[in-house]
């Protein structure tokens, strides 16, 4: 498709698109625009051709669609829907060229009266806001669904292939006919009592309408949607949904596909690893390095207050020490002075101190002279 400024390029007469080109262009934007999505609405016009294609209205209180289901999947549904019906439709919105008309190509079609769908949709078990995210790295993992069916060999190798360090749990259940209803409700049972469950797979292989219907019981859609934990379901083909489909946390088209969106690929996990582990190298050499610089930088900052301390110190002293000096005893000798002291180094200051013949030491200046008191 070209650019958005081709549709603003014929501002004249001459350079009309023709209504073929208009209506084609319409058609690609509508279709990448809008993905296949459910659409709810009344069924109103229905007429089938004898092509087998069915074609009605589908409506509500506001709007209107006109809407087609060919011939190939409505073979598959039990019966024709009827004007008035209530029902749910998923379809690829498109644009009807030769007549220009705005539809919806329907792959699927759920009465709502079909196993309580509309019931279930009030209850809030359809939106979309309650869908949980699977989780990233499954270890534990319960697979409901039938033991002889190729579905569970499906699932299991490649969900082995996938994530070999995952466990699959198999809870073994008849998944058609009579009874099967109770026992896939009895398998949700148990799975709501294993420890440690991570995720759950339900479903089965392809087959009929009538051989999926189990799935489409309001029972089991409950049962699926109390489950503790994400559930996949992968019922039947790529076009089939069932109302257990609607209520798990992801649709799978095939067993196939469930395993695959269940699981990461090792290998993937292995290089993103890889890559984790290199950028953890980086970072931690980035902030080793980044640590050692402001170590550095710390212990630059410490020296220096060290010895501008030691400094401020040593100025400190020497002024004590030179006024230390200049009161010291020594400087008075200096001048001339001397000090007595007797035997036992105490100082004689009065000349009653000094008896006859007393013997001490008289320090000067460069040291002691030993003397004795005479007769006064």
């Amino acid at each position: 498709m070209g650019s958005s400024l081709d549709l603003f390029a014929a501002v004249a007469p001459e350079g009309a698109w023709t209504v073929t080109e208009v209506t084609r262009r319409a058609r690609a934007v509508v279709e990448a625009g809008l993905a296949p999505l459910w659409v709810r609405g009344e069924i109103s016009g229905f007429k089938a051709w004898q092509s087998g294609h069915w074609y009605f209205t589908l409506r509500d209180r506001g709007a209107q669609i006109r809407c087609v289901m060919f011939q190939k999947e409505n073979r598959r549904l039990p019966a024709a829907p009827a004007d008035g019906l209530q029902v749910f439709v998923f379809a690829r919105p498109t644009v009807w060229e030769e007549k220009g008309e705005f539809r919806l190509t329907v792959v699927d079609l759920l009465s709502t009266e079909a196993g309580g769908l509309w019931q279930l949709a009030k209850e809030g078990l359809l939106d979309p806001a309650r869908k949980r995210p699977l989780p990233p790295y499954p270890l534990r993992i319960a697979v409901v669904t039938s033991p002889d069916g190729a579905a569970l060999r499906d699932i299991i190798a490649v969900a082995g292939r996938r994530w070999p360090v995952a466990e699959l749990l198999v809870v073994p259940t008849r998944v058609q006919g009579d009874g099967a209803e109770d026992e896939i409700c009895a398998a949700l049972g148990l799975v709501c009592r294993i420890q440690g469950l991570d995720l759950v797979i339900i479903g089965r292989g392809g087959g009929s309408r009538e051989d999926l219907w189990t799935f489409n019981h309001e029972r089991v859609a409950r049962a699926v949607a109390a489950l503790p934990v994400p559930v996949v379901s992968a019922v039947g083909h790529e076009t089939d949904v069932t109302l257990c489909d609607l209520v798990a946390d992801l649709r799978a088209p095939t067993p196939s596909a469930a395993a695959e969106s269940a699981t990461p690929d090792r290998d993937d996990v292995l290089v993103e690893l890889d890559h984790l582990g290199t950028r953890l190298a980086r970072a931690l050499g980035g902030r080793s390095g980044r640590m050692a610089e402001r170590l550095e930088r710390g212990f630059d900052r410490l020296t220096g207050a060290l010895e501008r301390r030691l400094e401020r110190h040593r100025h400190e002293l020497a002024g004590l020490a030179g006024r230390l000096d200049a009161l010291s005893p020594l400087k008075i000798l200096d001048r001339g002075y001397a000090v007595a002291r007797d035997p036992q180094g105490h100082v004689l200051k009065r000349v009653a101190q000094f008896t006859a013949g007393l013997a001490f030491r008289l320090r000067v200046t460069d040291g002691e002279v030993a003397a004795r008191a005479g007769e006064s």
